[in-house]
């Protein structure tokens, strides 16, 4: 993993205010972490009603499915990535 700075001017850019666009930020990436939420926890549904006859290969693929998951650049990364690339889209309540 590596870090990376960002460029704040950029990120104000989206709305004209530091702000509102960590705010954005912060509920894209909410978003983003409860659908993959959503995701592993059906994937791991799959194994909950087996019995223990096959126990250690279930296990290596449950690792196997959680590992994949953790693999994935954070939902904050993704998020800021996207609101730099203009695919996140918001409204003011005004």
């Amino acid at each position: 993993m590596s870090l990376k700075t960002l460029n704040v001017e950029k990120l104000q850019e989206a709305t004209g205010n530091i702000y509102e666009s960590i705010v954005i930020l912060s509920k894209r990436a909410r978003q983003i972490a409860a659908r993959e939420k959503m995701e592993l926890d059906e994937k791991l549904k799959y194994f909950e009603g087996f019995e223990d006859e096959e126990e250690f290969a279930f296990n290596e693929e449950q690792e196997r499915i959680s590992k994949d998951f953790e693999r994935r650049p954070h939902p904050t990364q993704r998020a800021v990535v996207e609101l730099d690339q203009d695919k996140v889209s918001f409204r003011k309540p005004e």
